[in-house]
């Protein structure tokens, strides 16, 4: 049970820090795109993608507990619920995901790129002090971000689903 928990935090970790890397590396390149100006390009590219981490990481959480909660029935929702008050029932063993349905995930990609625009705009403008560049960035990074997430969300859920089937298979095995 130790072994499950530490190998689900560490994955949440790489998949963490994996899209902090793909994103300074787009936000930088995105800011030169339109200040021209390597400074501001590059605080920007770093501030920038570290505000959106954790708005990443809050964000992802934030769906797994939606996703979640429509595959539990109203009892076992609530029986979970009271297991984890109780400590008896561990919230790290659970799958990450992407969600299965279009719909969803078409929600799941909108609200990430409603929450990656006002982030952007905000260091943005923080750091320029323009609201033109601040509403560039704002609108460009986050387009371009939007369309990496999604193919990095599409990859770690193919990790995430291979690391299920396995952990599966050794269940079954033993």
């Amino acid at each position: 049970m130790v072994e499950m928990v530490i190998q689900t935090v560490r994955a949440l970790a790489l998949k963490i820090a994996s899209y902090a890397t793909m994103h300074l590396i787009v936000a930088i390149l995105v800011a030169y795109a339109i200040t021209r100006d390597w400074t501001l390009a590059l605080a920007i590219g770093l501030v920038e993608p570290i505000a959106q981490t954790f708005a990443f990481a809050l964000h992802d959480r934030i769906w797994h507990r939606i996703e979640r909660r429509k595959r539990l029935g109203t009892l076992q929702e609530t029986a979970e619920a009271v297991e984890g008050r109780l400590g008896l029932h561990d919230h790290h063993a659970c799958n990450h995901a992407l969600p299965t349905s279009f719909r969803t995930l078409a929600w799941k990609t909108g609200t990430y790129g409603v929450m990656h625009f006002a982030v952007a705009v905000l260091v943005a403008f923080v750091l320029s002090g323009d609201w033109r560049i601040a509403l560039a960035v704002g609108t460009l990074e986050p387009l371009v971000q939007t369309v990496f997430f999604t193919l990095h969300d599409r990859i770690w859920s193919r990790i995430e689903r291979r690391r299920a089937e396995r952990r599966a298979r050794e269940f079954q095995a033993a």
